[in-house]
Formats: C-alpha cells, structure tokens, sequence
C-alpha cells in the first residue's frame, strides 16, 4: 500500500506517548493489507511479536544471559559462624527482621566479664525505649594497666527495631508512644590496677521502699586479689540529679588476699544469704569463702581452702535451693559438689564430665536438678544431679543433653530466669547461642534444620558478636540478653524468645 502524508489526514496524526504506550488506531488493517517497514521485519504471526525481542530473540533468553554474565556470586548455602570462614572483603550484616531490639554500645577499653543488676523499674517490662544497669570489668592494652577500671554501666534509649516494631506492633498509638532515640552509655568508673577476670554483683534486702538495695559487686583480678565494693552510690548517681559521689565510694569495702599471687577466674554470689556469702576459685584449684555479717557488714574470709581439683578452678556456682552448697568446674575436667560447713573442706561429690576443660557451669534456678557445664572443645552437656550419687560412682553418669554445635571453647553459659528450658551460650567462634532444650524430634526430623545439616533442632538463634566473652540475662525484660566483647556492649532481643 502507498504511505500517507500526515497533512492528508489531520486526524490520523501520531498522537502524544503516555505512559510507554503507543495509541492503538480504531481500525485495523484490511485482510489484504501488509504492514511494511524500513527494516523489512516480516513476522508471520503475533506470537512472534510477543517472543521476539530487541534483537530477534526471545527476551527470557537474552535477559537469562545478560543476568548470568553480569550478575553477582551469591552463595545460597547457610552461613554458620564458626564453621565457614569469610572471604577477603565479605562482612557479616544481621538480618533486623529477626531482633525485636538490637544495640552496640562501645566503652573505652573491652571487658571480659559483664553482670546485670536488677532495678526498681519493674518486672516484665515491654515498652520501649529500654534502660538496663550493669557492671563490668576493663582489659586495658599491654603497658596501659592502670587505666583498668570497674565500670558500673547505665545503658538507656535502648528502643525497639523499626522492622519489628512494624511487624509486631499491637496498636498505632503504641507505636506513637514510643521514642526512636539512640543508645546512651553512662559509666561511673572505679580504678583498678590490672585486669577483672569475672565479676559479679549480689543485691541485699533494700531498708525501705524508697532506698535502692545495697548493692555489691565483686570483681576477680588478674593478680590474685578480690575486690568487693558497694556500688549503690554509683548507681544511685545514675538517676538523682546533684548527687556526689563521695572520694571513698571508688574504695573497696574488703579485698580478699588469700589467693595470693594466683590469678582466678571463679566468682560467685549465692543467692540464698541475704547479707552475702561469696565464693571465689583460683588457677591452684583452690577455692576461698567469704562470708558478710548481716550485724555490721564486715568480711571474713575461711582460712583454709576447699581443695580437691588437681588444676584450675575455672567457674563456681551455688545451689538456688540449698544454702551451704556449691559447685566448681575445673580445668581438670571435672565439677564438684561441695558443703560450705564441712570442717575437712573436701568434696562431696566429683564427677568426671568432660575429657576437655571446663571452662563454666550454670545451675537451673527454676530446675535445681539440672546443671550446665560449657567445655573447651566446645561442647556443652545439661547433666541431672540426681544421677550424681556418690563420689565413689563406678559409672560416670551420663549427661541428660550433650551438644557440639560450636567448635571453639565455650566462654560463658547461663539458663533463662523465668524459662527453664531455655539456655544462653557464648562460644570462642564469635558467636552467641540461644538454645530451647525442650524441643524433641524424633531421628529423621532432626536431620536437618531449615535446611542445614548438623543443626541441632534445639538450637533457637545464632548471634554473631566479634570476640564475645559472656552474656548475661536482663530478668525484668523478658528475653533480653546483654553481652560483653572485643567489639563492646551488645543488647538483644530475638523474636525467638
């Protein structure tokens, strides 16, 4: 057919292109009527219209090959901390949508032991922004000791994930009510001369209902001594404006010098003497008793030590049930039972539970039967001390749970204050674990775990922390854990507890 002027028709003139599609005539071409064009493109039917594309082939095909030649290497296995190693260049992000609130906070020096202490705020609290009080212990650089401090720790405007709280948010005017404020740390700090190995803070009766608990912390240096202090004008700082800590409130109320050069490890509170009742263990294997009068608040510390680990005392612990027992991990692989009023000092119960160190223990409030040890090679076992029947055993008992999930020490364990089946673990693979040991699947389900081999089915959430060392449980926020490492302070909570 012969091509048209546009002059000869003004109402068959091209019209305006809107939104990338060409105005389609009222009427087509007739039967006998062929479209022609400057490129001679003959196509037979319209399906070869639709495939075709810029360059005779069908689009699927040439976008399949441009996206195979230019597109990135993405690895779409599982990535697990500790077991796969990054490449040069490659970084670890979190993925938000799994933390309801997730916040790092960096002090001046990193700290190998962190303690959450207990506030008036309430128990149970869910709203947001968060604040959480804690106590922690510095390892300054090589030849900069005498910039160690004890830091007692304020960490407020903790607010919640934007991602969760769009998820999981109740109501619009909740969210409203809810500030997006960045994280404050607040620290009063008192001097140290070398390194806190662990520290642990133990809450007396409060004399009325207006005063903060007499708080104190104690705190295992790394040469030999034990510093108790009362940290309840530090804390009392945080939140009465004008006050002034006195010269003497950075002073210890009592130091313990009976291990004398020997560093340690193992510190702990027990839970059941108001007044406080401590126990501390070092790298000889022996373990010192301090008791507090509840008269006048001094200490005194036994003479003579429990002694009965071949190695060092690496973790101790006390019953939450029974007032004059404990428990100690060692180096040498094993964990005692001991009586604090026994006059020979010696164990009541020693079980052999790992051919590796044990490096730390954990004893179920909730559950008092069951205890946690955390090995050197990685593993850690939930053992029921009601096997535990004599020291003069013929058959070591089994643990109830032995998992091997991590590959380097374990550095920290800790059961869940208000769930007594679920358990934290910090491991030497930079990792953090939250762990549900309710869960039973039978042998084939638990082959895989979203896909993953060699996944145990209870573990719950996998942090990723550079050189975490030790996680402790915030108990009046549920399911908030605060975590100390190389990289500073972590404050989380999962969307899995």
């Amino acid at each position: 057919m012969a091509k048209r002027a546009a002059e000869d028709d003004p109402q068959d003139s091209p019209q305006t292109l809107k939104s990338g599609d060409r105005p389609v005539a009222d009427t087509g071409l007739a039967d006998s009527e062929q479209f022609e064009d400057d490129f001679e493109d003959e196509f037979e039917s319209e399906d070869e219209i639709f495939e075709a594309g810029v360059d005779g082939r069908p689009d699927v095909e040439r976008e399949a090959e441009q996206s195979a030649a230019g597109a990135m290497d993405i690895d779409k296995q599982t990535f697990i901390p500790g077991r796969h190693k990054l490449d040069a260049g490659q970084t670890l992000a979190p993925d938000l949508s799994t933390y309801e609130m997730l916040h790092t906070l960096e002090p001046t020096w990193p700290c190998l032991s962190i303690d959450v202490v207990r506030d008036q705020l309430g128990d149970g609290r869910k709203s947001y922004p968060a604040t959480v009080y804690a106590v922690a212990g510095t390892q300054a650089a090589q030849g900069r000791e005498k910039e160690n401090q004890i830091m007692v720790l304020k960490l407020s405007g903790l607010s919640r994930n934007d991602e969760a709280r769009n998820l999981n948010s109740d109501s619009e005017d909740e969210d409203e009510d809810e500030e997006n404020s960045d994280p404050i740390l607040e620290t009063r700090a008192i001097p140290t001369s070398c390194t806190t190995n662990r520290i642990r803070v133990h809450q007396s009766p409060q004399a009325s209902g207006s005063a903060l608990p007499t708080t104190l912390s104690a705190a295992m240096q790394e040469n030999g001594e034990v510093l108790i202090h009362d940290i309840t004008p530090q804390l009392t700082s945080f939140d009465t404006p004008g006050y002034t800590l006195a010269p003497s409130a950075t002073k210890p109320l009592h130091t313990v010098r009976s291990h004398k050069k020997n560093e340690g490890y193992a510190v702990a509170w027990s839970p059941l003497h108001p007044a406080g009742k401590l126990a501390t263990g070092d790298i000889s294997g022996k373990i010192f008793v301090t008791t507090r009068s509840p008269a006048d608040g001094t200490f005194t510390t036994d003479a003579t030590p429990f002694a009965g680990h071949s190695s060092s005392v690496e973790d101790l612990c006390w019953s939450p049930n029974e007032k004059f027992v404990f428990a100690s991990a060692s180096s040498d692989g094993s964990v005692k039972i001991w009586d604090s009023r026994s006059k020979s000092h010696t164990a009541a119960l020693s079980i052999k539970v790992s051919d590796a160190d044990v490096n730390v223990l954990a004893w179920s409030a909730l559950t008092p039967h069951l205890l946690a040890t955390g090995h050197e090679d990685g593993s850690f076992s939930v053992h029921d001390l009601r096997t535990w029947r004599s020291a003069t055993t013929s058959e070591t008992p089994k643990p109830v749970a032995h998992f091997t999930f991590h590959r380097e020490q374990i550095t920290s364990l800790q059961w869940h204050p208000t769930d007594d089946s679920i358990i934290s673990v910090c491991a030497g693979d930079n990792t953090l674990t939250l762990w549900d040991l309710a869960v039973e699947l039978d042998d084939e389900e638990s082959k895989y775990t979203a896909d993953v081999k060699d996944v145990p089915p209870q573990l719950l959430f996998v942090h990723y922390m550079e050189m975490v060392k030790e996680a402790r449980w915030c108990g009046q926020i549920p399911g908030t854990v605060v975590a100390t490492g190389g990289a500073g302070f972590g404050v989380l909570k999962t969307i899995s507890v």
